[in-house]
C-alpha cells in the first residue's frame, strides 16, 4: 500500500536531516513541498534527484486531490519549508485529507524548532504548551495570552520578525515580566538565544530580524504573575457584548479567566455599558 511520509527537514543547517530522511526522499514517487526553492537546494545539497510539486496554503485546496491521486500510484513525501510537515503548517489537511482515504501516513521525525529552542531556553521543560504562532491583531493576542496566563508549564510560541516587539509589549501586559527565551534564526549562521525578562528583550530586540521562538516562563514562576491590567478586562468584556453575551454570562465568563472579584468585573461591564456606542 502506497504510504504517505511526513519528512522532517532542517530548519536552518542542511546536515541537519536523518539518514532515513535522505533514503525516503530518494525514494517516493514524488515530492510535495511547501516551496519547492528550498526544498530544491537541499536535495541538491544532497546529491538527490526527485520529482516534485507545490503544496502549500494558497494551492492545497487544489493539489490535495492530486497528491491523493499520486498515492493511488506510489509513495509521497511531505516536506514543510522548514521542520516538521502538518505542526504550524499546511501539510495538516493533507494528512487528515489522507487519513480519510485509508491512505498510510508515516512520520520520519527530525528537527523541529520549539522542541530545539525548548531544550536551550533553560526554563522547564517536564511539560510544556505549544501555543503556535500567536494572533496577528492586538485584541486578539492579548485574549490569546490571558488564555494561557493562569497555567503553569512553559509556553512556547512563535512568531515574525516584524511583530516581535508588539507581542513582547503585550506579553509583558498580560503576562507580567516573566522570563523568556528568545531563539533567532536557530541552526543557521547568525543564530542567538536571548534569555533573560520580558522588558530585557524588548531593550534588546530594538531591529528584529529573521524567525523567533520564544519560550516563555509559565505562571508558577516566582515573580511571573502580574496584576490584570483592567484595560484588558474592559476590552474582552467589550468583545462578548458585542457577541450579543448578557451581564451574567459576561461577567461570569471574565472571572473565571482572569480570577477577579465580581464586584470588580461588574464594575467595569457597567463602564462599558456606558461607553458611547455600546
Amino acid at each position: 500500500m502506497p504510504t504517505l511520509y511526513l519528512v522532517a527537514t532542517p530548519i536552518g543547517n542542511l546536515e541537519d536531516i536523518t539518514l532515513r530522511a535522505l533514503r525516503i526522499l530518494r525514494e517516493v514517487a514524488l515530492i510535495a513541498a511547501e516551496d519547492t526553492r528550498t526544498t530544491r537546494k537541499l536535495l541538491a545539497h544532497h546529491g538527490i534527484r526527485a520529482r516534485l510539486t507545490s503544496y502549500n496554503d494558497h494551492n492545497k485546496a487544489q493539489k490535495i486531490p492530486y497528491v491523493l491521486s499520486a498515492l493511488e500510484h506510489g509513495d509521497v513525501a511531505l516536506v514543510s519549508e522548514a521542520g516538521m510537515p502538518a505542526v504550524s503548517d499546511p501539510g495538516v489537511d493533507l494528512v487528515a485529507a489522507a487519513v480519510a482515504a485509508g491512505v498510510a501516513v508515516v512520520a520520519v521525525p527530525g528537527p523541529s524548532a520549539p522542541v530545539t529552542a525548548l531544550a536551550v531556553s533553560g526554563l522547564p521543560t517536564r511539560q510544556f504548551t505549544y501555543a503556535g504562532f500567536l494572533p496577528r491583531r492586538r485584541g486578539e493576542r492579548r485574549r490569546f495570552l490571558s488564555d494561557l496566563a493562569g497555567q503553569p508549564h512553559t509556553i512556547v510560541a512563535l512568531e515574525s520578525p516584524h511583530r516581535l516587539l508588539a507581542s513582547l509589549a503585550d506579553m509583558s501586559a498580560v503576562l507580567g515580566d516573566r522570563r523568556i527565551a528568545v531563539c533567532r534564526e536557530l541552526t543557521k549562521l547568525h543564530e542567538e538565544v536571548f534569555r533573560g525578562r520580558i522588558s530585557e528583550a524588548l531593550a534588546h530586540f530594538v531591529e528584529p530580524r529573521g524567525e523567533f521562538t520564544l519560550v516563555i516562563e509559565g505562571a508558577t514562576g516566582i515573580g511571573s504573575v502580574a496584576p490584570v491590567d483592567e484595560a484588558i478586562v474592559r476590552e474582552e468584556l467589550r468583545s462578548l457584548r458585542q457577541r450579543g453575551l448578557g451581564a451574567r454570562r459576561a461577567v461570569d465568563d471574565v472571572i473565571s479567566r482572569f480570577g477577579l472579584p465580581r464586584r470588580q468585573v461588574y464594575r467595569l461591564w457597567l463602564e462599558v455599558k456606558d461607553e458611547p456606542g455600546q
